[in-house]
């Protein structure tokens, strides 16, 4: 009998899922690329992003598998508990080292929208611009996220 799949094998379906139903949603052929994790990701993040381009509402789950993955990656690459990353209603993390927080509001918090958030992952937004723009609410000494975005550099 095979092994139950682990969390992650389920996270991973479920993105690629995600990523191919919202490129048929789109017209476009299933998702060919590499399997590995970052780069489909970065692919179902970009269908999100080139769904609302073309007027179109994105698929809810690609969505919601774009922004955990993403704020995932973040609290990976920033790890600590001073700063919360809110993107409602789909996710939060906590990230940056410095002061850890056990009750209440941390130091720091940063809240956005989805698809705000998945452009500045992606780098078609910079961060100046969108507290700027009030895109960005961003609040405590290590709310600054531009040493850190975009996630990966622009193809």
């Amino acid at each position: 009998m095979p092994a139950k799949p682990g969390p992650a094998q389920r996270r991973s379906a479920a993105l690629r899922d995600a990523l191919d139903a919202q490129l048929s949603a789109l017209g476009e052929d299933p998702y060919a690329g590499s399997d590995r994790p970052a780069e489909v990701l970065a692919a179902c993040a970009e269908a999100v992003l080139r769904a609302r381009d073309a007027g179109r509402a994105p698929q809810r789950a690609a969505v919601r598998a774009a922004v955990r993955g993403t704020l995932a990656e973040l609290a990976e690459r920033a790890p600590g508990h001073s700063l919360e990353v809110r993107v409602p209603p789909f996710g939060a993390v906590q990230a940056i080292e410095g002061p850890r927080h056990t009750r209440g509001t941390p130091p720091g918090v940063v809240e956005t929208d989805s698809l705000t958030w998945l452009d500045l992952a992606l780098g078609r937004t910079d961060w100046a611009d969108a507290v700027a723009a009030h895109r960005v609410s961003a609040s405590g000494v290590r709310a600054d996220l531009a040493p850190l975005l975009p996630l990966w550099p622009a193809p």
